[in-house]
């Protein structure tokens, strides 16, 4: 006997993650649109494996300062950007999409002045993405298949940056948008000042930080 539900019978609280299996791409197509786009999980599909996971408050906030802090360093640094937040990014040929925490196009920004609408069969995918991994851990093979080249992992309280080299994530010491830079230590270093003097006094060190070294 099968068993049928209806995405509204099913609670996923903060903190959770659900994953669904055996999910076909028109399926993944359908639950997106019964989602609808105003709402506060976060999906990853690959290859039928669909997770809807809904974030903590712990998430929010260190996603909103790091956030913040890149594009402290984007303008600090004079670097043309241009935002693209939770947007859900999808490959069909490739099985594949995400709705990462954050993202930014930086190299290809002038490209992607003015769209509202994606297309990664012509459109290039976002140059820097930004996942906070308190909920669930976040699907590399997801963003290897959309060819995301930098992505920034926040986890247990520190920052990793992955870089796509040959068809694969590599672990980097720093990033190569933002290169000569400590960016793992400074970031976390920051975040920690948060929970102590607050994420405004956090967010202005952080400039004062950028401007005294570049």
């Amino acid at each position: 006997m099968v068993v049928t539900f209806k995405l509204n019978q099913i609670d996923v609280s903060p903190g959770q993650c659900l994953t669904l299996r055996q999910i076909s791409w028109l399926d993944f197509e359908a639950i997106l649109d019964e989602l609808g786009e105003h709402r506060g999980s976060r999906v990853a599909y690959f290859q039928g494996v669909l997770e809807i996971r809904m974030p903590l408050p712990e998430h929010e906030k260190a996603k909103i300062l790091i956030d913040e802090f890149v594009k402290i360093l984007l303008d600090e640094l004079e670097l043309d950007w241009e935002p693209y937040g939770s947007t859900t990014f999808k490959h069909p040929e490739m099985a594949a999409g995400i709705e990462p925490d954050d993202c930014f196009y930086i190299q290809n920004s002038q490209r992607m002045i003015g769209k509202r609408q994606l297309n990664l069969s012509i459109d290039p995918p976002p140059d820097l993405v930004l996942e906070i991994d308190v909920t669930s851990k976040t699907q590399l093979a997801a963003y290897l298949a959309l060819e995301v080249p930098e992505l920034w992992r926040y986890e247990d309280g520190k920052l990793q940056i992955f870089v796509l080299q040959k068809g694969d994530y590599v672990q980097v010491e720093t990033s190569p948008t933002f290169p000569n830079l400590p960016l793992m230590k400074e970031i976390t270093e920051f975040l920690k000042l948060s929970d102590t003097a607050g994420a405004s006094a956090a967010r202005r060190r952080f400039r004062q930080w950028v401007q005294s070294i570049t």
